[in-house]
Parts: structure tokens; C-alpha cells; sequence
């Protein structure tokens, strides 16, 4: 996959840091709405620009998709998994999307370019932490990119005044030449 790529009128691409205001806007709104995330309290621009650098400081991608209007209408990134040296290899990723624009196969087209780029870079395993197990389109949407069930944590965090599962999902990255070589 190129830098830019064309798909059906949606361009995936690498996040640039002007990209940080709509980004911080669709995230804000997941915080706040869903149980995607189980952050409670949105962080501003200024915290998820130090996060997007923090996060290309040690290779990791970070894709936006933008329609015909040149509109962010959502994002990936994948992050790391652990911090121990032996989790290198794995990543677990983020995909988010624009309110009023799900179930376009914007988060589909997003996270298909990551796994990409991810196993472009060398990666090996790619593990979705999905926040509440109820979230039934993020895990079809991994699940038609290939992830399989991990596991589940029950009842690990507590949001929208409920306790809330988190179900793992994984996805073995290919082998690029290169690596194996």
C-alpha cells in the first residue's frame, strides 16, 4: 500500500499533526458516548498530539481516513501491547470513526491499511482489546479482517455506571520477504 491510497472515495492515509483537531474532536465524542474506549475524561489537543509523537517516535502507524470533502471521518493507530521488551513484536490497535459515518467500511478500510503498515514494519502479532464485549460491529469488524477470540476479562472496567467486559482478539501479522530473509 502506498502512502495514499484511493478507496472507494475515502483516502487512507498517515497522519499528519493538523490532522490532531478532528482527531481529538472523534475521539472526544467516543469518550464521552460509548464504551469503545474506557477513558472517562476526553484529553484535549494538546495531549493527543504528545500521544501521535510518542507513538511515531517508535514506529508505530497512525492512518486517518478522509472522504471526497477532505473530511477526517476517523483514525487508526496501532500502539504498543506491553512495555516489556518481549512484547516488542506485538501491537494492539485503535481504529475509530466519525460519528454519522459508521457502517461505510470506513473502520473496515482503516484497519485493513494497519494491519499493513504494521506488518510492514515488522510487527508480528496485532491484539484488539475491545472495550465492552456487547460491542458487537468492532468485533465483526475484526473479525472479518482475520482476528480470532483471545479472551475474556470479565467485569474489568466501570463505565456508564455499569461494569463492563473487554473482550481480546488477535491477529497473527504476515511474514514480509524482507524479515524472513
Amino acid at each position: 500500500m502506498s502512502d495514499t491510497e484511493f478507496l472507494e472515495g475515502v483516502v487512507i492515509r498517515d497522519c499528519v499533526e493538523e490532522d490532531i483537531p478532528a482527531i481529538t474532536a472523534i475521539y472526544r465524542h467516543a469518550v464521552l458516548n460509548s464504551t469503545g474506549t474506557f477513558e472517562i475524561d476526553p484529553p484535549g489537543e494538546a495531549e493527543m498530539k504528545i500521544r501521535r509523537r510518542v507513538m511515531l517516535a517508535s514506529n508505530y502507524p497512525y492512518l486517518v481516513a478522509e472522504n471526497s470533502e477532505r473530511k477526517v471521518v476517523g483514525y487508526a493507530y496501532a500502539n504498543s501491547y506491553r512495555p516489556r521488551e518481549a512484547y516488542a513484536k506485538t501491537i494492539e490497535n485503535s481504529v475509530y470513526v466519525r460519528d454519522g459515518f459508521h457502517g461505510q467500511g470506513i473502520g473496515q478500510k482503516l484497519l485493513a491499511a494497519l494491519i499493513d503498515k504494521a506488518a510492514e514494519r515488522g510487527f508480528r502479532q496485532m491484539i484488539a482489546v475491545i472495550g465492552d464485549a456487547e460491542n458487537a460491529g468492532s468485533i465483526r469488524l475484526h473479525e472479518k479482517l482475520g482476528f480470532t477470540p483471545a479472551g475474556l476479562l470479565r467485569a474489568v472496567g466501570y463505565k456508564q455506571e455499569r461494569w463492563l467486559d473487554t473482550i481480546l482478539m488477535q491477529l497473527g501479522l504476515p511474514l514480509i520477504e524482507a524479515e524472513i530473509n
